[in-house]
């Protein structure tokens, strides 16, 4: 048997922004350095990287069997070079047979998808991450109901994956508000993400997972997510490590967002 791989949840980022200039410059590179250091915090190399990202909903939770992934460029209005970014890391037709067996063993109706390729709540973090494009990748999607106890549920189905080698990632952010980045997002990103850190941070088990089902009574929640597609990820990754502690492995200030990301296990 492999040795249990945590699980993590990445905070992404804004669009393809690694590959093009920020301002201020420099705002980025806390954010970087963690994902680029990522993998040794991770420990073993994963045999392949299964990453539920924001930036895919369907009705049924839906993962990729495409052996060969493309790029979707689903951000718009960036740099020309943006989109002409390669990332060839393969797909895992097997891994995704397992997720599929999983989730209907625990009675979690599911689909699949032959021709989608990757977004970039996937290709982005995962271009510094893992440079070589040397670790097959599936993406899993999300619920469109955005339920936060089903998507726990769905991580419960999963664990097994983690002691077969497969990391488990969580990809969104801690605050998604379009309407209120810069300094209008600076107080209510700060309150939400100390509730948050704490939330996940807690003692493991059913309480954690409780807490972070209401988690739009927390301090400034609406503020932080009008709509909650970027938090729903870190469900699953909690729901994957349920009874095992966590840590927040980043903690920075993006252009004035306070962001975290974590690892459960």
């Amino acid at each position: 048997m492999s040795e249990r791989l945590p699980t993590v949840f990445i905070s992404h980022g804004g669009g393809p922004w690694p590959f093009m200039a920020i301002e201020p410059p420099g705002a980025y590179d806390g954010l970087a350095a963690w994902l680029r250091a990522m993998p040794d915090a991770v420990g073993a190399k994963p045999k392949a990287v299964l990453v539920v990202s924001a930036h895919w909903e369907e009705d049924e939770p839906t993962v990729m069997t495409n052996p060969r992934p493309s790029l979707l460029y689903d951000y718009y209005g960036f740099p020309p070079e943006t989109y002409r970014l390669r990332y060839d890391a393969p797909g895992s037709p097997a891994l995704a047979e397992r997720v599929r067996t999983l989730l209907r063993d625990s009675r979690i109706a599911c689909r699949d998808d032959d021709a989608r390729g990757y977004d970039h709540g996937v290709f982005v973090p995962m271009m510094l991450a893992y440079p070589k494009a040397d670790v097959p990748i599936v993406q899993l999607s999300i619920q469109r109901d955005l339920d936060p106890a089903a998507h726990l549920e769905i991580g419960r189905a999963i664990a097994p994956l983690r002691d077969e080698g497969v990391l488990i990632a969580g990809s969104g952010m801690t605050y998604h508000n379009l309407r209120a980045f810069g300094e209008a997002g600076r107080e209510p990103s700060a309150q939400f993400d100390a509730w948050l850190t704490d939330a996940v941070t807690a003692a493991a088990g059913a309480g954690r997972s409780a807490r972070l089902e209401r988690w739009s009574t927390a301090p400034a929640a609406r503020a932080a997510h009008p709509r909650e597609d970027h938090l729903i990820p870190l469900m699953v990754v909690v729901g994957a490590a349920e009874n095992e502690g966590a840590r927040a492995t980043f903690s920075g200030t993006v252009r004035a967002i306070k962001l975290s990301c974590y690892q459960l296990g």
